[in-house]
């Protein structure tokens, strides 16, 4: 079972959170721990070990140098830091990168520079993605002849909020 800690927000207010022990190995000494922000964020903040720039259009796997051994029934989902996004082009390929309790290899994060013509400099300790641990539901996926029916039927991809008769399938 895992704590439910109290902390102080920035606001003061207190705000309760789940706490889970995460063993993490430093690949690159030199490398912070995953670190939150703020009391009662969701996302931890990952680093670059490398320095580099990132040209427009250009994807690269940037290393963390970290490793870790989430608990069974926890996954870790890796985000794209908004700052990054609004004010430089740079998100994520395969956003959120999920990371599953059996992996014990280098978290790595799959940048991509969006922006048409502005390369992007990063230096060795940014902060170039977010990692966020959330429990984990498995289904039982059951084989049925059908699926039935309701209101929003089989729309999809902007269904609903598309004018009526200009599609709804992309």
């Amino acid at each position: 079972m895992c704590p439910i800690v109290a902390r102080f927000g920035d606001d003061g207010r207190l705000c309760a959170v789940t706490e889970i022990p995460v063993p993490v190995t430093r690949l690159d000494l030199d490398m912070p721990l995953p670190h939150y922000a703020h009391p009662g964020d969701a996302g931890a903040d990952l680093c670059s070990t490398e320095s580099f720039v990132l040209s427009p259009g250009e994807r690269r796997l940037v290393p963390t140098g970290i490793a870790m051994a989430l608990p069974a029934g926890w996954v870790g989902l890796i985000h794209p830091r908004s700052g990054l996004a609004v004010k430089h082009g740079v998100s994520m390929v395969n956003a959120p990168g999920t990371i599953d309790s059996g992996y014990r290899g280098e978290i790595k994060v799959c940048l991509v520079n969006t922006d048409w013509h502005d390369p992007v400099s990063f230096s060795r300790g940014d902060r170039i993605a977010q990692l966020v641990i959330q429990h984990v539901a498995q289904a039982a996926f059951t084989p049925v002849p059908d699926v039935g029916t309701t209101a929003r039927g089989q729309g999809g991809f902007g269904s609903t909020g598309v004018a009526s008769g200009s599609g709804g399938t992309a």
